[in-house]
């Protein structure tokens, strides 16, 4: 099992900066990647980004691309998403996710499914103001 703890949510204006953090415990010789993902009141859930547990690689979805930056920090197996220039339409609930081994078998465009990850965040609130 693999534990998941999100933090840094927040308020800001348009244009401003938050700085997530997910902190993993548990079984994490077990991840594979960590995504993260966000859930608009009234919209379905999307994929923002994924790192692979190496922190070799990283893949952004293209409308924060620019913007958004993951990282994993390996010494205490946390994963960060750094978001800048934040717009409204950014607000939502952030949600990290764990990937197991399995998805060594997959491409990296697959990690933008939420079904392939078994383990999630209880998510933390972004909002940001016009």
């Amino acid at each position: 099992q693999v534990q998941l703890v999100e933090s840094g949510g927040g308020s800001v204006q348009a244009g401003g900066s938050l700085r997530l953090s997910c902190a993993a415990s548990g079984d994490t010789f077990s991840i594979y990647v960590m995504g993260w993902f966000r859930q608009a009141p009234g919209k379905d859930r999307e994929f923002v980004a994924a790192v692979r547990w190496t922190g070799r690689s990283t893949y952004v979805v293209d409308s924060v691309k620019g913007r958004f930056t993951i990282s994993r920090n390996t010494a205490e197996n946390t994963v960060v998403l750094q978001m800048n220039s934040l717009q409204p339409e950014d607000t939502a609930v952030y949600y990290c996710a764990a990937g197991p081994q399995e998805l060594r078998a997959y491409s990296a465009v697959d990690y933008r499914w939420g079904t392939k990850y078994p383990y999630w965040g209880q998510g933390t609130q972004v909002t940001v103001s016009s």
